[in-house]
Parts: C-alpha cells; structure tokens; sequence
C-alpha cells in the first residue's frame, strides 16, 4: 500500500535524469505530479525520447559539456532532489557529484536486491555505493522487523523485451538528433541479433547439459562450490570490483580452486542469463581447467535452477551479486570477491579465497544476523513492484506497494547527507 506517500515530494523540485528502459520513470513523474511536485525530465537519446516525448530537456552536447550544462540546469530550475536510474553510467557519475556538492537530495534507482518482486530506491547510492550499515552489531540491536510478503509482480520478460526492442530501435532511428551519446553497450538495431543468439544458445546448452542438473542434486550434493557470473559489462566489476573483466574473475577462482580445494571437490561456474547471448567461456574454462589440472572437477552450466543449486552447493563465490543474498538466504557459506553491501562479518566468509575452501565449516552464515540484515534491507531499500510491468491492484500510475513514509521520507534524506557527506568515491 501507498500511505500518504507520495505526499513527502509536495512543493519540491524534482529532475529525473535517465532512467530504466521503458515508461518506468514518465509513469513516475505522473505519480510525484499529483502529489504537488513539480517535475522535470533530461533526456539524453532517442529511447529516452521515445517513452518521455514531451515536457523534457534534451542533451545532444558532448560528455565534456554536460556537468557545465547539468549545473546551468539546477540553477535555471531550482531544483531540490535529482533522481536517476544506476549510479555508475557516465552522466550519472558526473551529476551524482556535483549534486552531492550543491547538497541536493539524490535518489537512485536499481534492480531489485532481493528478486523477485521488488526493485531497489535509496538515497545516495546503491550496491557498494549504498549508505546501509556494514556493522553487524547493529543489525543484531536492532527490534525485529516484520516484512509484509510483497504482491507478485509476474512474469515480466515479455514486457522488458518489448520496451528494449522500442527503446534501441529508436535510438538508433533517432541518433543524428544524439549525436554524441555514448550508452554503456552497444545501441543499435544490431542488439536483436544477440537476443536471437541467446534464444539459439539456451537450446543447445540445454541438450549439452542434460543430466548435469541431476548428477549435482544427487551424487554431487554438498561437494560442489558455485560460481554464479555476472554480465560481461556490469557495473558490479569495472567499479565494485578489482576486476578488469569476467575472464579474471573466472581465472582467479579457478586457478585458487586448483591449489587449495580438497580432490573430492567439484567447481559449477554458471553464466548469466542475460549475458548469454553475448559472451561465452566455454573454451576459456574448458583451456583454463586443463592447464590446472582440474577436468572431471569443473563444470560450465547455464539455466540449471538456481534455487537448487544452492541447497545444494558447498559454498558459494560471487563478485556482487543478487545471488549472494540468495544464498545467505539459503544458509550457504559465501565468500564476496567484490564491493558488495551484504559482505559483513558474520553473514559472509571474511577471510581469503584460498583459506574459503577447506575452512567451510567457520564460514556459515548467522541466521539471526541475516534475518535482521535482510528485514532492514527489504524495509528500507526495496519497493514492490517493477520497472517493466504495473502491480494492477494498486493505485498509482507506476503500480508500486510502498510506504514512502518509511523509505522515502524528507528526515530520512536530510541524515543520510549528514552522517555520510563522503562516502561515495567517483572512479
């Protein structure tokens, strides 16, 4: 439910900058509109364009121009809070910074830190930039939360392709009008083809791996340490990681894996969904597992039931993925190579890669510490809903279930550049 929620924006100033693909943030605009605010929109592509087509500025300079264009556009609009979808893109970076310097509030949207069912808003930043404590002393003070079970959004593949597919076409259509934007991957009408060939590669990993599933339910159960990858160019390696790519990452796992992992124990690395179609190490595992002397003991999967995979795992090894509060979630030790929000003492293994593999048993996850981390976490930074696709049942133009009171509260904004007037350093 939204109680009295939208009510906080009343009289303030509010600028979206670029958001998810699709209607997401014109939807949004509408919802703070009708609380009182005034709102304002930059759009910096064709797809951008495309789902907010009117009442919005359009940046068509080089990068080097924006941040004097973004200042020139906080002062000519007074604006009070500036809202945006992903801290790491480029234009965010750079509005993020000078927006923090000016002292405006700042919001940031991302994908949903527990899936399904939730997207993620905070104040400030998200993932490693994100302001949620890391000390588990104050998860285990705090009084027991209770989280309402959120609405089920659905399946909302169909509608995310839709909107991708509308959001790249024109982009592409409408590039002379953008001439110097630089997305973050490729923005083009080409970016059907790797679609067309992650629907062709779904179905021969799917022949490929038949009985692999079973044989790690069954006979690998409990002797096997997953490795769920992340997309090549996620954000989560080239600024929360020491990570140059995916392939250092697999190699450094790999390669720590050989030397220090019992015989009897097997390595499952997984690939991304949605980086199917675009990358594939199969021939780099496969070279990388003969060199370390490790075939029969490392498997390369791709849409085995992740849920399973982690009951069933011995341990679990992750960059900064949503994947890593699943499997704390499953009570699976897990060690973070990465700059991830839920890597603290007691919830996920604190010391080295090469010591996680035979020191397992000290790496458990604390139950009570994790319920309380998660219930903070989905109280103060997920909302119910989607950016894809609307809740029907509720009752605001961007169909999300939240108590703004709580998340989004003006007290909330004000302490958090308080107490953290510094914490987000721009690479």
């Amino acid at each position: 439910m939204i109680k009295d929620g939208f009510s906080v924006f009343r009289g303030k100033r509010v600028l979206l900058l670029q958001g998810p693909i699709g209607p997401f943030f014109r939807r949004f605009a509408r919802d703070l509109t009708l609380a009182g605010a005034q709102v304002f929109k930059v759009n910096f592509n064709g797809g951008d364009w495309l789902f907010y087509p009117s009442g919005a500025f359009h940046f068509r300079g080089r990068m080097d121009a924006w941040p004097d264009y973004f200042e020139e556009l906080l002062d000519q609009l007074h604006v009070d809070i500036v809202m945006l979808f992903g801290d790491c893109r480029s234009i965010h970076r750079v509005a993020h910074e000078i927006a923090h310097k000016r002292g405006l509030d700042i919001g940031v949207f991302e994908e949903g830190y527990v899936r399904p069912d939730y997207i993620t808003f905070e104040w400030f930043g998200v993932n490693g930039h994100s302001l949620i404590p890391r000390s588990p002393i104050f998860f285990l003070n705090k009084q027991p939360i209770n989280i309402q079970p959120p609405l089920p959004v659905g399946n909302t593949f169909w509608f995310a392709s839709l909107w991708a597919a509308m959001y790249y076409l024109a982009a592409d259509l409408f590039r002379l009008f953008f001439p110097y934007y630089r997305h973050h991957r490729p923005l083009t009408c080409l970016e059907l083809l790797p679609w067309l060939r992650s629907m062709w590669r779904k179905g021969y990993y799917m022949l490929k791996e038949r009985g692999v599933f079973s044989r790690l339910k069954k006979e690998l159960k409990g002797r096997f340490f997953l490795v769920p990858l992340q997309v090549y160019n996620d954000a989560q390696i080239h600024t929360h990681s020491d990570f140059y790519a995916v392939t250092d990452f697999i190699d450094g796992v790999m390669t720590s894996f050989a030397n220090y992992a019992l015989q009897h124990h097997a390595l499952v690395i997984k690939h991304h969904p949605l980086d199917r179609g675009y990358s594939d190490y199969a021939r780099f595992i496969s070279r990388r597992a003969k060199e370390l002397g490790l075939q029969g003991r490392c498997y390369y999967i791709h849409d085995q039931h992740l849920p399973t995979l982690l009951k069933c795992a011995r341990g679990v090894i992750v960059i900064n993925s949503t994947v890593g509060l699943s499997a704390l979630f499953h009570g699976t030790p897990t060690k973070v190579c990465g700059n991830a929000l839920y890597n603290i003492k007691g919830l996920t293994f604190q010391g080295k890669l090469d010591d996680f593999w035979q020191r397992i048993r000290m790496a458990k996850p604390d139950r009570h510490l994790f319920k309380s981390f998660y219930n903070y976490l989905v109280q103060r930074t997920q909302l119910n809903g989607s950016f894809y696709r609307r809740l029907p049942i509720v009752a605001s133009d961007t169909g999300l279930r939240v108590s703004f009171v709580e998340k989004m509260g003006e007290s909330a904004i004000k302490q958090t550049n308080e107490r953290f007037p510094q914490r987000m350093n721009h690479p």
